[in-house]
Order: C-alpha cells, then sequence, then structure tokens
C-alpha cells in the first residue's frame, strides 16, 4: 500500500482518523531554505530552513488547514491520485 497517495480512514477507540496526502512543492528560497506549496489547498504555503525543516513544517500546515476547514464546515479538498508534475517553458515575445 502507498501511504503517499491513499486517504485512509480507521477508528481509534470513539474517534476516526483520516490520513490525507498532498502533492507538496519545496521551492528554494534566495535567503536560503525552502518555501513550500500545497497546490491542492489555495493559500496554504510554510517554509524550513533545512528540507527536513520545511517537510515537518507542512505537515503542520496542512493538518492546520485541514481543522481550520473542518471548524468551519467546509469540505476538505481530496487530491487525486496519479498527479503529474512537469515543468513548461514556453517563449513570450517582445
Amino acid at each position: 500500500m502507498d501511504w503517499d497517495t491513499v486517504s485512509m480512514k480507521f477508528s481509534m477507540g470513539q474517534r476516526q482518523e483520516t490520513i490525507y496526502s498532498y502533492t507538496v512543492l519545496f521551492e528554494p528560497a534566495e535567503e536560503g531554505g525552502y518555501v513550500v506549496h500545497v497546490p491542492s489547498l489555495p493559500g496554504c504555503v510554510t517554509q524550513g530552513e533545512t528540507f527536513e525543516e520545511a517537510r515537518a513544517m507542512a505537515e503542520d500546515v496542512i493538518q492546520l488547514y485541514i481543522e481550520t476547514l473542518k471548524d468551519s464546515g467546509d469540505d476538505v479538498p481530496v487530491e487525486r491520485e496519479n498527479i503529474i508534475v512537469s515543468r513548461v517553458a514556453t517563449k513570450i515575445f517582445a
């Protein structure tokens, strides 16, 4: 089972826990570290001084984002599997 692409629900006593999985982009920052974007969650951005810190911050910000949506009664976006990420270049003529 691939934990990176599966959303699972399971019971822990009285609580039901859901695991959400999202594509996360780590962009090297000019001043060092990484800026982290979660494309499926609009406005969900964080940063970290190292890749490991940025990844941990991504987990935290995703959890907070989802908890905020749930507290507001909003639907939580579920990212589709098999997302293809690719760089696309284009020419612009002056």
